[in-house]
């Protein structure tokens, strides 16, 4: 069969490792990249995402000339998680009638915030025959997927519990900036109060589970303070001293009937001593899930959608969910083959 074809717009931090991912899978080609950034626009992919070998695909500023000439079968969209903002990127896409994976946080689930544009793309999706999915690992996998996944096993669900904790230290730039990592705290309260610093995507993972049990939630809380640092902390971006804020915690809640049903609670700083993923269903049965370590934010969002990539091409016109479509599992990459250990003979 024909590789698939693929467009990347936006070739940021995440689009860029999203790119790098796909240039090593077969049964991917990617046949154009569009990124409105100068230093970007005019050079070949391969470099620009840093591999050591030129594509043959140069990167463009204009999106619509690029759509009609590529033809994709699917683009790959890393640019924004405000859906207001890349509702118009969103709609050139569907105009040139190819399907869409995003990393838009708000786009993951956003019938609860955002009904009014997700009404707009299911019909402009169904219009243009493909589909639409908005995807990652926070939302997309880790306080919404992995919780829905649990629930499958039980026979009530009462109450659910998810916490994310992050070393920041190993995250992206732009994710350090996001949480506030090196603010004063004056200076944290300010970007929360304009949404600067926020995690974008706790009512949608609320809203995702909520659904997922059936539960109709009166109202999503959305929280965030400060986490201050209590000694001097560096990562290989910036440099937090001590009474600096050192990223974020954040708590999420909805409430169904009065009662806090779902919690989602997130501490994502600069020197987190324990990451982790965990997620709690009380009911029948009581189960706890603790992935230690933690999932890895970037190299899971680019993961999350490359491997959800064969799913989008298989499922109806319309906008999806992760809830709607069938799991998406690993695609091979080039060198990806498991090492089997050879058994030693014995007499």
């Amino acid at each position: 069969m024909s590789a698939i074809r693929i467009v990347h717009m936006g070739l940021g931090p995440i689009g860029q490792a999203v790119a790098r991912q796909v240039a090593q899978c077969r049964a991917f080609k990617i046949v154009g990249a569009i990124d409105v950034d100068p230093a970007k626009a005019g050079r070949d992919v391969g470099l620009v995402i840093g591999l050591a070998r030129r594509l043959g695909i140069t990167v463009q500023e204009n999106a619509a000339g690029t759509l009609r000439s590529a033809k994709p079968d699917i683009v790959v969209h890393c640019t924004s998680s405000s859906l207001a903002r890349v509702m118009p990127e969103l709609e050139a896409i569907l105009a040139a009638k190819s399907a869409i994976v995003s990393t838009t946080e708000e786009l993951v689930y956003p019938y609860h915030a955002h009904r009014r544009q997700a009404t707009t793309l299911d019909r402009l999706a169904r219009r243009a025959r493909v589909a639409v999915l908005g995807t990652g690992v926070n939302p997309g996998f880790a306080m919404d997927v992995l919780p829905v996944l649990l629930s499958a096993v039980c026979e009530r669900v009462d109450r659910v519990v998810v916490n994310r904790v992050q070393d920041a230290r190993f995250r992206r730039l732009a994710f350090q900036q996001k949480i506030g990592a090196g603010l004063t705290v004056e200076q944290f309260q300010a970007r929360v109060a304009q949404g600067s610093v926020r995690h974008v995507g706790m009512a949608q993972s609320i809203a995702m589970i909520a659904d997922a049990m059936g539960w109709p939630i009166d109202r999503i809380t959305d929280e965030v303070r400060p986490k201050v640092a209590y000694a001097d902390v560096a990562s290989e971006f910036l440099r937090v001293e001590s009474g600096q804020v050192a990223g974020i915690v954040q708590d999420g809640v909805g409430y169904v009937r009065g009662d806090p049903l779902i919690t989602l609670h997130l501490e994502a700083y600069l020197g987190a001593p324990e990451p982790c993923d965990s997620a709690e269903i009380e009911g029948s049965p009581r189960l706890s899930l603790n992935l230690r370590g933690g999932i890895p934010g970037d190299i899971a969002t680019a993961s999350m959608v490359v491997n959800a990539i064969p799913r989008v091409l298989g499922a109806a016109p319309g906008l999806h969910t992760m809830r709607d479509l069938p799991l998406p599992g690993f695609v091979p990459r080039v060198g990806s083959s498991p090492r089997l250990a050879r058994r030693k003979r014995t007499s």
